[in-house]
C-alpha cells in the first residue's frame, strides 16, 4: 500500500514544518523585562525648623520704645534708649538679642578712631552656641529715617547688599552725615558716653582693636522719664 504510506509521509512533513515555523517565531518575539521596582517616595522628609519665637515679637511701638539697654563692659556701662517708632524691627531685633543673652561676653570687635565703635559680631562670644549662630543668620529689613548719625546715635551695621543687618551695631563717636538716610539709625546712648569715648581711643591695628573691650552683660532695664 504505497499511496497510503506516500499521504502518512507527506502529512508527517507537514508537520514537521508546521512546528518548525513555530518555534521560529517564537524565537524572534522580543523578551519582555520585568518592570523596574520604583523607589518609594519618602513621606518623612525633614521639614525646616519654624522660627523660635522672642520675648518681643508682636510688641507693640510703645513697650519697645519704653525699655533701655544698658550694656555693662568691662571699662564701665553705657545705657541706649530705643527710638521705636523711627525703627521698630530694628529695635525688635535688638531687643530679643538682648533678651535671649546674644550679647553677653561679646567684644567691641571694630574701632575707628573719632568714627565709631562697632559690636555685636556673635562669633566673639566666649561660647557660640549653635543655637546663637542661627540666630546670627537672621536678618531685618533696613529701615533708614530721619534720625541724622551724629555723636552717640546707635545703628545697624550692615555689608553692602542691602536688608542684610543681623546683629552687629555701631555706636558713633563723631557726627556722619554720610550715613544719613542709609543705615537703620534705632538707638541713642543715655549715658555712659565716656566709656564709648575710652573705647574708641584704646590702640588698633587698622580697625582692629589690639584688646577689645568685652561686654560682660547687656541687659534690659525700663527707661526713666
Amino acid at each position: 500500500m504505497p499511496g497510503v504510506m506516500e499521504r502518512v509521509q507527506q502529512i508527517v512533513r507537514i508537520i514537521a514544518v508546521t512546528l518548525s515555523l513555530a518555534v521560529s517565531t517564537r524565537a524572534q518575539e522580543p523578551i519582555q523585562q520585568k518592570p523596574a521596582e520604583q523607589e518609594p517616595k519618602k513621606t518623612n522628609t525633614r521639614v525646616e525648623a519654624a522660627k523660635t519665637a522672642e520675648p518681643f515679637d508682636g510688641a507693640s511701638v510703645e513697650k519697645m520704645a519704653s525699655q533701655c539697654v544698658r550694656l555693662e563692659t568691662e571699662l564701665g556701662n553705657i545705657e541706649i534708649e530705643m527710638l521705636a517708632e523711627m525703627a521698630p524691627e530694628n529695635v525688635r531685633n535688638f531687643l530679643n538679642l538682648v533678651s535671649i543673652g546674644a550679647f553677653n561676653t561679646t567684644t567691641f570687635s571694630r574701632v575707628v578712631p573719632r568714627f565709631v565703635i562697632q559690636g555685636g559680631n556673635l562669633a566673639t562670644r566666649e561660647n557660640l552656641t549653635e543655637e546663637l549662630y542661627r540666630r546670627s543668620q537672621r536678618t531685618v529689613p533696613d529701615e533708614p529715617n530721619i534720625i541724622k548719625h551724629v555723636r552717640g546715635i546707635v545703628s545697624m551695621a550692615r555689608p553692602e547688599q542691602a536688608n542684610s543687618a543681623s546683629s552687629h551695631f555701631f555706636i558713633l563717636v563723631g557726627d556722619a552725615p554720610n550715613l544719613d538716610g542709609k543705615f537703620s539709625a534705632f538707638g541713642r546712648v543715655r549715658s555712659g558716653m565716656d566709656v564709648v569715648d575710652q573705647i574708641n581711643k584704646a590702640p588698633v591695628n587698622g580697625e582692629k582693636p589690639e584688646k577689645p573691650v568685652r561686654i560682660n552683660h547687656a541687659l534690659l532695664t525700663l527707661c526713666a522719664k
